[in-house]
């Protein structure tokens, strides 16, 4: 990572709520096309929280998923913290509370465009995460109950990276994922693992716009932030210690030459 920050655009993509067995069942059948380059796979991992505002401020801060293989794992990035296992030679270590002002301060610019509530800066709650970042962007057509959300979301992140010529560390939180996602699936009229999977094909099929809008050399980190449960266990949602909230899919790849690192 010490020679990917400063030459390479920063792309970092929250899948929210999305499970790991639904990403890894449509990505074996061949049915997702444009998430990832040919050759990377979604590995099994483990979220830092089991609801969006844990998990994100555990990332920010650079515990990205762990792998469920034995540790330790060395992380991508890691905040100065005297005795930390996991930080290695090749960590981009960033002395300050979080990454995104670690990255401003490397000379990124640094956009948040958010989805869920978490992001929407309408509380100070839902605007203390895009806080971190030099640039946040929400409207209410980014959010949970638009059909057409990443859509939107795509087309707000052209208008940005268009107007930026430094280095960026672009965040975009996916909120197709998230429940009600119902209207992805014709004649549903409740949320399933149906309808979940069917969301993550919509995500598939708009995703490599927000790709090809980004500068070569650009690292990109795919992942969910934590799943969510239709009835395991009597269990529906998240923010509870499940094992379908708790695996997730994660990814990373450099968009140049599509090999993954």
């Amino acid at each position: 990572m010490n020679d990917i920050v400063g030459s390479h655009d920063i792309l970092f993509v929250t899948l929210d709520t999305l499970r790991y067995d639904v990403a890894a069942e449509l990505a074996d059948a061949g049915l997702l096309r444009h998430l990832l380059p040919p050759g990377v796979s979604w590995e099994r991992r483990h979220s830092p929280g089991s609801f969006t505002y844990a998990s994100h401020a555990a990332m920010f801060a650079g515990f990205l998923p762990t792998p469920v293989t034995r540790g330790p794992h060395p992380r991508l990035f890691a905040a100065t913290f005297p005795g930390s296992e996991t930080t290695a030679a090749g960590t981009w270590v960033f002395d300050a509370p979080d990454l995104p002002t670690g990255l401003a301060r490397a000379g990124y610019h640094t956009v948040c465009i958010g989805g869920v509530g978490f992001f929407n800066k309408l509380t100070p709650l839902g605007s203390a995460l895009p806080g971190l970042f030099a640039e946040s962007h929400w409207e209410p057509e980014f959010g949970v109950t638009n059909p057409a959300s990443l859509e939107h979301q795509i087309g707000r992140a052209a208008e940005v990276r268009g107007c930026v010529r430094q280095p960026v560390f672009l965040f975009v939180n996916v909120s197709a994922l998230h429940q009600p996602n119902h209207f992805y699936l014709p004649g549903a009229t409740g949320d399933s693992l149906e309808s979940h999977a069917a969301a993550l094909r919509y995500v598939d099929r708009h995703i490599g716009r927000l790709y090809g809008l980004m500068r070569r050399p650009c690292l990109v980190i795919v992942c969910s932030d934590h799943g969510t449960a239709y009835g395991e266990d009597g269990h529906v949602g998240h923010r509870i210690g499940h094992e379908v909230v708790w695996t997730v899919p994660y990814a990373e790849f450099v968009l140049e030459d599509h090999a993954a690192l």
